[in-house]
């Protein structure tokens, strides 16, 4: 008898209860929370982690950059610590970027989002100049869609395989702008959130806006 057909019979003999279970991997689950916000990871984490962001704030792509990875490997993947963003939105582009870091639904956002922030150097130059010329849409969802094109953002999410009218409708998408208004109220008039990023874990304001200070409070 073969060492292979051995070693299948011995783990036939051991009782179904002592055979470890693979550990869950909870990157692959997103939800949306009832404020609006995306959580990523395990619903019933004993640690919630909220992220209150900013797409034109440099501090937010910083964070990004440097915490996500660390952040799902270590604590979001085994489940131990979910982690939400909301929108604390300070002005009409960061408003357009977060309407469109909505398309196409809790399973596309994250990708969304961390492609705003991995190219905000580019479509913040394009901004720039964009806020210097006087002749702009004033009626707000024109004026919406006017800074998606003009600056960049409808190109990226284009690379991501969105056509313009699913971004259209995306920024003309009502329910999506009740939410992120309502997040944006709550960081700032609600919490009184400092500046951006801002943290929240299990509901207390993090002290701080760094990885190493959010990392520390992890523990």
């Amino acid at each position: 008898m073969t060492k292979i057909r051995l070693a299948f019979l011995a783990l036939l003999a051991i009782p179904a209860g002592l055979i470890a279970a693979p550990a869950a991997n909870w990157l692959s689950r997103v939800a949306p929370s009832p404020i609006g916000g995306h959580v990523l990871g395990n619903p019933a984490a004993s640690t919630k982690l909220v992220e209150y962001v900013s797409y034109t704030c440099s501090h937010c792509a910083h964070f990004v950059r440097e915490a996500s990875e660390p952040l799902r490997a270590k604590y979001v993947r085994g489940g131990k610590v979910s982690v939400e963003v909301r929108n604390a939105v300070r002005d009409k582009y960061d408003l357009a970027a977060a309407l469109l870091a909505r398309c196409g639904g809790p399973g596309r956002f994250f990708g969304n989002h961390e492609a705003l922030f991995a190219n905000q150097d580019a479509w913040m130059e394009k901004l720039i100049a964009y806020d210097k010329d006087a002749t702009k849409p004033t009626e707000e969802k024109a004026a919406l869609r006017d800074i998606g094109q003009k600056t960049g953002l409808y190109a990226l999410m284009g690379k991501r395989g969105f056509k313009p009218a699913q971004l259209d409708a995306c920024i003309n998408d009502p329910a999506s702008m009740k939410q992120i208004l309502a997040m944006t109220d709550e960081a700032w008039n609600k919490l009184r959130i400092g500046g951006t990023p801002a943290f929240t874990l299990n509901g207390t304001l993090v002290q701080g806006s760094d990885w190493t200070r959010l990392q520390a409070a992890l523990h």
